[in-house]
């Protein structure tokens, strides 16, 4: 089938355009805040269907490392993501880029838990703050590698 005929919809080995919103994070990044520190890595996949983040950060005396894929999810209409961290841990997120802003909601969008921070207008770096019931801290990242 084309495009035509699905009403203009990505066919399965086409990325869904929504992906591209992502582009902004492709790159190494140091992250730094209070009580943390690290380096974050997004790459596209080959084929371009998902996003993966590679997560190395000393948290609070702590480490916390751990891959995460991002795709579209067509049954949410969402970026959703599943992280796996080296202790065990699967964490799911749903993303959202619009213009300079990013938010990454922990479960759904609209939670409570979440991330939210502005690119600078160059797209080299962000700052922001993840934020939950009861606590949160502020983050900065800057790219240092495309």
């Amino acid at each position: 089938m084309t495009d035509e005929i699905l009403g203009g919809a990505p066919s399965a080995n086409t990325p869904h355009p929504a992906l591209r919103t992502l582009d902004v994070l492709v790159g190494t990044w140091h992250v730094s805040g209070p009580g943390h520190h690290g380096t974050v890595t997004y790459e596209w996949m080959p084929g371009g269907h998902f996003l993966v983040q590679h997560v190395d950060l000393s948290q609070d005396g702590g480490s916390t490392t751990g891959v995460e894929y991002i795709g579209y999810d067509a049954d949410s209409g969402t970026l959703r993501s599943h992280f796996f961290g080296s202790t065990g841990d699967i964490l799911e997120y749903v993303y959202e880029v619009v213009d300079r802003e990013l938010t990454i909601w922990f479960g759904q969008p609209g939670s409570p838990a979440r991330y939210r921070g502005t690119f600078d207008a160059q797209g080299t770096s962000a700052t922001g703050a993840w934020a939950w019931p009861g606590g949160g801290y502020e983050s900065a990242m800057t790219r240092v590698r495309p």
